[in-house]
């Protein structure tokens, strides 16, 4: 601990507050709290922790980890934040024992930024000018509220610069107005109420109605709701349409009532000074703390929207990383197109390209006979029976056309969501791997492999790209980023990788690798012809004792000398496999083939100060199915033959469909037309449920009624408790 506490120098002082916060914040104990950071500033990964050091977290999961890290680092920043604060209050000669002490006790961004506000360098303002001016005692006296002469009084300020008594109080009002809006309770009665009491509206921009491209906001053209209860999409949604030109948008409670509350907390008594003070109040809220707080309050709530979307878009993500595979078949892939025609590669069963051409079954060419022979030929060349088809440009007819040939032996013939295989195929990834091929080879190739394992081709494609979640392109980038890396990372963590065959693109996500070690890696197998032990990681270009810590139990060994090897069991803990082994008088092999052998392990046995009862049952369990891949094995699905285009939909007809994408308000369905369908969350489940996630998942095949087709708009409604 005391490595850890010299770690934490600057934050010192506040260490123990620092840990309670994050306890308070993410409702877990402090004990975990402390032990967690600790980890984390070692070096540890969240997927390393949450693995292989339950013991010392007490079993914290993923995402009680991740709660843990955003927290410590809100008020690491907050830390750093006051350090610029008291030394710019500091250099002004300001700073005082109790401003310090005040400024050091607070732990609230917003708080901090108002104890700072009268320290703030500005720029010119009304109230600088009034001051240069000489006019501050005049505000100090009317401030008082307690002079009744005050224009006998404003005319003694009358000067060169100062031509009028008015102008004299004007300029005792701009003072006012700055002292009331830097006057911390004042902002902290303002920001209660826009917290309780404010309001979203959106108006449509002057002229803007009728353009083409507004229409997509005409819900919002003439919007209110409370702040509080507006949703994330909608919130993203109204923002976009403000970015674009074609709305004003405005948060704030009511004016009156803010206005109200202010004038009674400010105004004292009923004299002259006392209404010279009431015009200073409201200038001073629809001048300067209204839109200071309007600012803040649509960053807070940009900041919230921003999360939620990020938290869709993971779940979704995840899903899609860990959807059902195919497993290594030998594949033919198809990249559909009509006058281009459908570019076909045929893949091995590890997803190396065999073979390449183009068909042209399709109108204008209609090359059918030629185009069936070369399936044909390929498929039996190369072993075939799966076939992999895009569900771009036409791949419904292109499906169609393949499941109506005469078949020997009928194909397994799956659509595969391409989204984000043009990204790919365009990318320097890409080009990397198929440096002498065009980009509709290489998106077929990416088709068929996605098909084999989504999460070893889609690690290889920026995560925006990939086609699900909501507003994605609208919310903090960086953090966007920072979660979706740190889902990809988690999802090839829990399925585990091939160290002998992953690409460097999927390697660089395994907890505590990164793109270079990752390059290394591929560079020492290359030149060693493969991994025989885990142990040989060491001997890799710059690869250390901690990144073989947090790597190693993620990597597998297929066929390696040591059956550990290819298990999640982490080499800390092989001794200890092998004493079980020892003790049952079997070797670890037998111990892994024996169900009888390891029903008589009594794991209580094992129990030592650093091992405790979480890890070995890990360990037993992964002793049962060792390298097994979590994941379910894909299922064949085909849409209705009779519906093509949204032409061909009727209100009530019920049809199935794949769900491609979740959102907060429901989710959306491909039934085989080019438009998805989208199921609001009250129509897919009898029941009240607040998240989609409760009922359905991605790419899970579902039945749904048809509400209402809006062939003007591009646009399907669909139910999925009426088709049930």
């Amino acid at each position: 601990m005391l490595n850890f506490i010299l770690f934490l120098q600057p934050f010192v002082l506040s260490m123990q507050t620092l840990f309670q916060l994050v306890s308070k914040d993410t409702l877990i104990d402090i004990k975990q709290v402390v032990a967690t950071i600790e980890l984390l500033d070692e070096g540890a990964t969240i997927p390393f922790i949450a693995r292989y050091r339950k013991e010392k977290t007490g079993t914290l999961d993923e995402v009680e980890i991740g709660l843990i890290k955003s927290s410590i680092q809100k008020y690491r920043d907050i830390e750093k934040r006051k350090e610029t604060i008291l030394k710019s209050i500091e250099d002004q000669g300001k700073l005082t024992d109790e401003l310090k002490e005040k400024i050091e006790a607070c732990f609230d961004a917003a708080v901090l930024e108002d104890i700072y506000l009268p320290f703030k360098p500005k720029r010119k303002t009304k109230a600088s000018v009034a001051r240069e001016k000489g006019l501050e005692p005049l505000a100090t006296l009317i401030y008082k509220q307690q002079e009744r002469e005050v224009l006998s009084k404003a005319e003694g300020f009358i000067t060169d610069e100062v031509p009028t008594a008015e102008d004299a109080l004007q300029g005792a009002r701009d003072i006012i107005a700055e002292w009331i809006n830097e006057d911390m309770i004042v902002r902290a009665i303002v920001r209660q109420q826009f917290e309780r009491h404010a309001m979203v509206k959106t108006k449509v921009a002057f002229g803007k109605e009728d353009e083409k491209e507004a229409q997509k906001f005409r819900d919002y053209f003439d919007w209110e709701e409370p702040l509080k209860n507006c949703p994330s999409h909608r919130l993203l949604a109204m923002r976009r349409g403000e970015e674009e030109g074609f709305l004003y948008l405005h948060i704030a409670p009511d004016e009156e009532q803010m206005l109200d509350i202010l004038q009674h907390r400010i105004v004292k008594g009923n004299n002259a000074a006392s209404e010279q003070v009431a015009i200073a109040v409201k200038d001073a809220y629809k001048r300067l703390i209204k839109f200071s707080i309007e600012f803040e309050f649509r960053n807070i709530s940009k900041e919230k929207a921003d999360k939620e979307a990020i938290e869709v878009f993971v779940k979704n993500l995840r899903q899609l990383l860990l959807a059902p595979v195919l497993g290594q078949k030998p594949i033919l892939a198809l990249d559909p197109g009509f006058a281009t025609g459908c570019k076909l590669v045929c893949l091995d069963d590890k997803g190396v390209l065999l073979e390449e051409s183009v068909i042209y079954p399709h109108p204008p060419q209609n090359k059918t006979r030629d185009a069936e022979e070369i399936v044909r030929g390929l498929m039996y060349k190369h072993n075939i029976n799966t076939i992999a088809v895009g569900n771009g440009t036409a791949g419904r007819e292109t499906e169609d056309w393949l499941h109506k040939l005469h078949w020997d032996r009928k194909p397994q013939i799956f659509s595969v969501n391409e989204s984000g295989a043009s990204i790919y195929s365009a990318s320097e990834v890409a080009r990397e791997e198929f440096p002498d091929k065009d980009i509709t080879v290489r998106g077929a190739v990416s088709i068929g492999r996605r098909l084999m394992d989504p999460l070893a081709e889609l690690v290889k494609i920026d995560p925006k790209s990939i086609g699900v979640g909501q507003y994605q392109h609208d919310v903090n980038q960086y953090l966007l980023k920072q979660s979706l890396d740190d889902t990809v990372v988690s999802c090839v963590s829990q399925v585990g990788v091939n160290l002998n065959t992953a690409s460097k693109h999927l390697l660089m996500y395994v907890a505590g690798l990164g793109q270079s070690t990752a390059e290394n890696i591929v560079q020492y197998r290359t030149q060693h012809g493969g991994f025989r032990t885990r142990k040989d990681l060491l001997n890799v270009n710059r690869l250390g004792d901690k990144i073989f810590e947090q790597a190693a139990g993620f990597l597998r060994i297929a066929d390696a000398e040591n059956p550990l090897d290819n298990s999640a069991v982490h080499p800390e803990r092989y001794a200890l496999v092998e004493q079980m082994a020892k003790d049952q008088n079997v070797s670890v092999d037998e111990l892994l083939k024996s169900k009888e052998v390891r029903k008589k392990i009594d794991l209580k046995k094992y129990i030592t100060a650093e091992v405790g009862l979480p890890t070995l049952q890990d360990i037993l369990k992964e002793l049962e199915k060792p390298g097994r891949d979590p994941r379910e094995e894909i299922q064949v699905f085909e849409f209705d033959p009779t519906i093509k285009t949204i032409h061909d939909l009727h209100t009530g007809m019920v049809v199935p469909g794949l769900v491609t994408n979740i959102t907060n308000f429901g989710c959306f369905v491909n039934i085989g037309v080019k438009q998805d369908g989208m199921i609001h969350i009250s129509e897919l489940a009898n029941k009240f449920i607040k998240d989609p996630n409760e009922v359905v998942k991605l790419q899970q095949a579902v039945r749904v009624k048809v509400l209402e087709v809006d062939i003007a708009r591009n646009r399907i409604q669909l139910s999925k408790k009426q088709a049930e």
